[in-house]
């Protein structure tokens, strides 16, 4: 046996037990005739003492350690004289009398400690050493316990945990699929599924009744710091129920994780918001309600007084920042280009300063009179040294999203957004159907298999636009963290659905004839969701990107640097797959 302990499990209470400790060394000190090597592995670190007096070959040896040599050390367990209070291990050291180099390592190219000096390419790459940090390890750590949370959880409700295919069909419906050759069918492919939506919906005709997986999903799609190209979803399916059971009962597995893994108590039903008050008032249909200022609307303060931005406007909306009238004209110019940026698009925006006497002070004085910046006041329901800040635009979805991206930061200026405190909601009430302007036509907004609210199915014929989906989005602190809904399982509906979305009929049986024939024979009524667990830990863990929480990820280009993927393929791969690949003509 390699060890007889860890490197974070020996306490004062083991004093004078002789151990054998293995790991990595993770510094190596040298004080007169003493070398101090400390030893580190998953479970923690521990100081072994090496004394010249003891044995001086031995610490010759050890004088010549490098830097994550992987040894094996065996001594006595002593208490230390000089305590680390901020060691779990801090009271005790191991007096050294046997070192045998297991490994030795060449010189790692960043430093293995809680702050890196490696930049995110250069970890990336040699991700199998930065897995050694502790705050990526206690990641990996974060997320084994949630998923054993959530398997705990679920198992005690009644669900089963059941596998689906990795190989599949094609679904070009949604985000753009990974698809695989197949040898034994050549010029044919099969995808990588985007999700186990389908399959799913027919293990609930199969009367499984209650399923749940964690699964890994595959999509093709740009990306962008909370996006894999392979993440993991924990997806979960019911029959027999409402969306009021399907929400009552995810929301206990939310409350579930957050006493089990973060300790805090929620005992509060989570607020439950339309989309469209989503969208009025916050301009996401995922709204960070951990901090105030909600959307005003001023079309009727501010519109027809002679300044042509906001008369020719179709909307014009504010945010008050409480206490922030001290910000300079530089930060407002700052805040200015931040709204002006490509990514945002605004093309200017207005503020206005109430002062101690509550006097306004505003950046179009000349076109306002005092008497009208106090109506803009009242309808802030702004107070002295409160700032409001004001975009408009010609399209009114597009300036409340700018909006938006404005209160967000915000939010982050004035140290609202704590990623300690936890703001939970679900979004419901989605429309059915968004116009895309790429295709010219109708898309489903969530996927085609959602189920209208029974008083609009009568619009699908009329005006299917103003349909609402019985669909639902979970949402923390302004990130999406899972979403479902009740889905059909009428064959007759469905095909109303795929008629709406353009597709012929041909088509639609070509493509999901499997699941529209399966609802022939005596589909109960089902529904379910779908929570990012990737996104789960990150926001338990406080991260800012979900690459961290996963043990191997892509870059921004979707690239595995480290395994160099994905690359070109051997000629004889190409051939045995009737493949050829062809270059674009510059």
């Amino acid at each position: 046996m390699f060890r007889t302990n860890t490197c974070g499990e020996l306490r004062i209470a083991d004093a004078g037990k002789t151990v054998t400790l293995a790991g990595w060394v993770q510094r190596t000190r040298r004080m007169g005739g003493m070398t101090f090597v400390d030893l580190r592995d998953r479970y923690g670190l521990t100081q072994v003492v090496f004394n010249i007096e003891h044995d001086a070959d031995l610490n010759e040896a050890a004088n010549h350690l490098g830097r994550e040599f992987v040894v094996q050390v065996s001594g006595t367990v002593a208490e230390r004289t000089a305590k680390n209070p901020n060691l779990p291990t801090g009271d005790i050291e191991i007096i050294a009398d046997r070192l045998t180099i297991l490994n030795p390592s060449e010189v790692p190219p960043f430093t293995i400690e809680e702050e890196s000096d490696g930049g995110d390419d250069l970890r990336m790459r040699y991700r199998y050493l930065d897995l050694r940090r502790a705050p990526v390890r206690r990641n990996l750590e974060l997320r084994h316990r949630m998923t054993m949370e959530v398997r705990r959880y679920l198992d005690s409700k009644g669900f089963l945990e059941i596998e689906t295919p990795m190989l599949v069909g094609s679904t070009p419906e949604g985000a753009r699929d990974f698809v695989v050759p197949s040898r034994m069918n050549p010029g044919q492919f099969y995808a990588l599924p985007q999700s186990p939506q389908t399959l799913k919906q027919l293990l609930m005709v199969s009367g499984m009744d209650r399923y749940f997986q964690i699964v890994k999903c595959f999509r093709d799609e740009d990306l962008r710091a909370d996006r894999q190209p392979e993440f993991t979803q924990i997806d979960c399916e019911m029959s027999f129920i409402e969306q009021n059971d399907v929400i009552e009962l995810f929301e206990g597995m939310a409350k579930h994780l957050f006493k089990e893994i973060r300790g805090i108590e929620l005992t509060e039903p989570f607020i439950r918001m339309p989309w469209a008050d989503a969208m009025k008032y916050y301009g996401s249909d995922k709204p960070d309600i951990r901090f105030g200022m909600r959307f005003v609307e001023l079309m009727d303060v501010l519109k027809g007084h002679g300044f042509s931005v906001f008369d020719n406007a179709a909307y014009i909306g504010g945010i008050c920042a409480k206490s922030a009238a001290t910000y300079t004209r530089k930060q407002l110019d700052a805040l200015t280009e931040y709204v002006k940026r490509p990514q945002i698009g605004a093309k200017g925006m207005v503020y206005a300063r109430v002062e101690a006497d509550g006097n306004i002070k505003s950046s179009v004085d000349k076109f306002y009179s005092q008497e009208v910046l106090q109506e803009l006041r009242k309808a802030m329901e702004a107070e002295p040294g409160d700032l409001i800040l004001i975009l408009s635009g010609d399209d009114i979805m597009r300036t409340r999203k700018q909006l938006c991206e404005l209160r967000l930061e915000m939010g982050r200026q004035l140290g609202l957004r704590d990623k300690n405190k936890f703001a939970c909601l679900w979004v419901v009430d989605f429309p059915m159907f968004e116009w895309s302007d790429e295709e010219q036509r109708l898309m489903a907004m969530h996927h085609p298999f959602t189920h209208p609210k029974d008083e609009d199915i009568h619009l699908l014929d009329t005006d299917p636009a103003a349909v609402r989906a019985d669909a639902y989005d979970m949402v923390i602190n302004g990130v999406e963290v899972g979403g479902g809904s009740i889905r059909i399982h009428d064959s007759e509906l469905q095909a109303k659905m795929f008629e709406i979305l353009g597709f012929t009929p041909e088509k639609a049986q070509e493509q999901f004839g499997f699941l529209m024939n399966a609802f022939k024979f005596g589909a109960p009524p089902h529904g379910g969701l779908a929570y990012g667990l990737d996104r789960w830990v990150s926001l338990f863990a406080g991260l800012d990107s979900i690459r961290d929480c996963i043990a191997f990820p892509k870059n921004n280009s979707g690239r595995d640097v480290m395994l160099d993927a994905p690359a070109a393929l051997d000629q004889k791969q190409l051939d045995e797959l009737d493949l050829a690949i062809v270059k674009p003509e510059k």
